[in-house]
Parts: structure tokens; sequence; C-alpha cells
């Protein structure tokens, strides 16, 4: 299993606190590449600016991620830009939600 793998396993673990979804299939996550220093870099976003795990939220997805052994940094980018919004889910995420 690649790395990049092995990190977005590591992302599904982690929920939403208001939502019963996964922050990767909420389409949270924007981006995750990981470089041959086996360093990852994340781009994600939150469901609003003021969630109120907006502090705790992006450091649980960098803890999780510091986890895995191969992993020797994660950088994580917190980006509003574009805005997330429902459609961004994943179609499990939706059939979930019954949207």
């Amino acid at each position: 299993m690649e790395i990049k793998d092995k990190v977005i396993a590591e992302i599904k673990k982690i929920y939403d606190p208001e939502i019963p979804v996964n922050i990767y299939e909420l389409g949270l996550i924007y981006d995750v590449t990981v470089d041959k220093d086996n360093k990852v870099y994340v781009k994600m976003t939150l469901t609003t600016p003021n969630c109120p795990v907006a502090e705790s939220l992006p450091n649980e997805v960098k803890n999780s991620i510091k986890e895995i052994k191969e992993v020797k940094d994660v950088n994580l980018d917190l980006v509003w830009d574009p805005p997330w919004d429902k459609s961004m889910m994943s179609e499990a995420a939706k059939l979930e939600l019954n949207l």
C-alpha cells in the first residue's frame, strides 16, 4: 500500500463532530500529496470558518497522519477557498445523510 493510500485511510477514521460522515467522504480534504522524502502535504477545509472544531480538527488530522511510520513530516494547510459545500461530498456521504 502506498503512503498516500495509508494517509487517506487514516483521514477516513476522522469524523466531523456535527455530521456522522468521515471528513474525507465529506469532501473536506482537497488534496493529499506525498513527496519523495515521505513528507505529506494536506490541503483541507472545514464545513464553515466558525466551525466549533476549527482548531482541533486540523491538529487531529495532522497527528493521525504522523502515526504512520513511513511519514517523515506533515504540512497541513487549512484553506477557505474554494468554500466547502454539499456538492463536494462523495456519493456515499450523500446516501448516508439522505441527501
